[in-house]
C-alpha cells in the first residue's frame, strides 16, 4: 500500500473519530480511537513508537516518540490545540527525517471541521 493510499484511510478514519467525539478531548483519547479505526482497516499501527536520534556514529535513545506510525511508512502526529503552528510542523519534519519516512500527517482534533485540522507534510529525502 502506498503512502497516498494510507493517507486517504487516515483522513477518513480521522473524520469518523472527529464526527463521533467532536473537539475538546485530550490528545491521548483521539490517538487511541484513531489507532483503533486504522487497525479496522488491517493496517499495522505502532503507537508511541520510540524514535532514536543518530548523531555522528552514536545512536541516542533520548525519548522521541512518534504518536502513530502506520505500516512503517506514514507518521501521524495527533494534536488537540487551539491552532497548529510552525513548531508542530517542524516536529513532524524532524520525525520524518529521523525515521526516513516520506509522509507525515499533523492532525488537530480541536477544530469544528476536521478537514481544517489536517496537514500533510512530505519529506523530500
Amino acid at each position: 500500500m502506498t503512502e497516498n493510499e494510507i493517507s486517504r484511510i487516515v483522513f477518513d478514519s480521522a473524520l469518523k473519530v472527529h464526527k463521533s467525539l467532536g473537539p475538546g478531548l485530550l490528545e491521548s483519547a483521539y490517538e487511541e480511537c484513531l489507532a483503533h479505526e486504522l487497525r479496522k482497516h488491517d493496517l499495522i499501527v505502532a503507537k508511541q513508537k520510540p524514535l532514536p536520534l543518530v548523531y555522528e556514529d552514536i545512536k541516542l535513545e533520548i525519548g522521541y516518540r512518534v504518536d502513530l506510525m502506520i505500516e512503517n511508512k506514514v507518521i501521524i502526529e495527533v494534536k488537540s490545540v487551539d491552532s497548529l503552528n510552525d513548531i508542530h510542523t517542524a516536529q513532524v519534519i524532524t520525525y520524518l527525517k529521523l525515521s526516513e519516512c516520506k509522509l507525515g500527517m499533523l492532525i488537530n482534533f480541536n477544530v469544528p471541521l476536521i478537514k481544517n485540522g489536517i496537514k500533510r507534510i512530505v519529506n523530500n529525502l
